[in-house]
């Protein structure tokens, strides 16, 4: 039997090298005003803003220009919502990486609304119930990592403290247009390459064991981890278009998968370590997926030995390292191997080089609680997540 399942709003996909010269077109199909809110200095230099204001001119797209910085915050996108709520904006194009997109895709949803982004924040405000309407968005992805031109949530950070990691979520903040030119990920420096291809890869195993996996997203996350395992350590020792290309498709699909199942442990604890650390979401999630993984398996087996989970983990040791294993104790064995041989030779930095330190533990953890972990596929203790922790301060 095929269980129920529900397959959430999806933008309409462009994939492909030299996409981005649609975007001009694809905008003015939305109207004649844009906002364009984008990452800074990279589109510069890569010669692709450049590219884009041409091509918007000479569409007939009048457009003005937010630069994101670093992850938003929901100061960042209430003042450029103010800035512009009276310039009669008719498209947002987001383009860089997920932080631009999910700066992007924020602004959209509250132009029209005349309301602060608090108001909508899980977990932070009164979250009341978004109603929209949003500003038609046009989503171009510069990394390969989040998958953001695919997913309903903009998550917005406040560090400190006091801090916090946040999505604001509704399908009505869904990208009209995901426009995904791999060409955009050429000149990628390693270390941004290791942190969105260990975030991609971490999102496709969290989206495969979920509680929610199903059919649908099971035939799109298997082909993205195959091609996902041969793409990633070469594109990081060698910057070529073939690998950008596979990453791109990764990072794409584990945008639609994650908006579907839900996602796990691993994102669960990288909200809080992001909003009190200055860990880019990316190494955080690299740095921890092969402790999560092992912890869930341990509680699996302890706690729920008849889960499905195991099965599909064991799967994944056979997907990513194209192999058959003689049982699943073999295969979760080699699967551990292969995420800790990709932790060193990707260069993941412990915790610790970011200020984290023991004390830190429970106030990580009492932070983790959030939405990712309802789809973890067993319930880990506040003992273990703290061993996870422990084990890569």
């Amino acid at each position: 039997m095929i269980p129920a399942f529900q397959v959430a709003r999806l933008p309409r996909i462009h994939f492909g090298p030299g996409t981005l010269a649609q975007v001009p077109e694809l905008a003015r199909t939305h109207g004649r005003r844009a906002l364009v809110v984008s990452a800074g200095a990279s589109l510069e230099r890569s010669g692709a803003w450049e590219r884009l204001a041409e091509g918007l001119r000479a569409a007939g797209v009048a457009f003005e220009r937010e630069i994101v910085q670093g992850e938003p915050s929901p100061d960042w996108v209430d003042a450029c919502v103010a800035r512009h709520r009276e310039a009669d904006i008719e498209v947002v194009i987001g383009i860089g990486g997920g932080s631009a997109l999910d700066a992007a895709k924020a602004v959209a949803g509250l132009l029209r609304v005349g309301r602060s982004v608090m108001d909508y924040l899980e977990g932070v405000g009164p979250e009341l119930p978004y109603e929209g309407p949003a500003v038609p968005l046009v989503a171009v992805p510069t990394t390969a990592g989040t998958g953001s031109e695919a997913t309903k949530n903009a998550v917005l950070s406040r560090r400190g403290p006091e801090g916090f990691k946040k999505s604001f979520r509704h399908e009505r903040l869904v990208a009209r247009d995901a426009v995904v030119d791999p060409e955009l990920l050429a000149g990628s420096p390693p270390g941004l390459i290791a942190a969105n291809g260990m975030d991609c890869l971490t999102q496709l195993v969290e989206s495969y064991t979920s509680l929610r996996a199903n059919p649908f997203t099971d035939a799109l996350v298997e082909a993205a981890l195959r091609r996902v395992a041969r793409a990633l350590p070469a594109w990081y020792r060698d910057d070529d278009p073939e690998s950008r290309a596979a990453m791109a498709y990764g990072a794409l699909v584990s945008g639609i998968a994650l908006a579907q199942t839900g996602l796990g442990a691993v994102h669960g604890l990288a909200s809080p370590l992001g909003a009190l650390f200055p860990i880019p979401h990316g190494v955080a999630c690299g740095t921890l997926l092969a402790e999560v993984t092992e912890a869930n398996l341990r509680a699996l087996k302890a706690r729920a030995p008849d889960s499905p989970a195991l099965a599909r983990y064991a799967r994944v040791a056979e997907l990513l390292l194209d192999r058959p294993f003689a049982d699943r104790e073999a295969a979760h064995a080699a699967l551990l191997e292969r995420l800790r041989g990709w932790e060193e030779e990707l260069a993941l930095p412990p915790l610790g080089r970011y200020g984290m330190t023991e004390a830190d533990l429970p106030r990580v953890v009492a932070g983790s609680r959030g939405s990712s972990m309802r789809t973890n596929p067993v319930v880990l203790t506040d003992e273990e997540l703290e061993a996870v922790l422990r084990a890569r301060l």
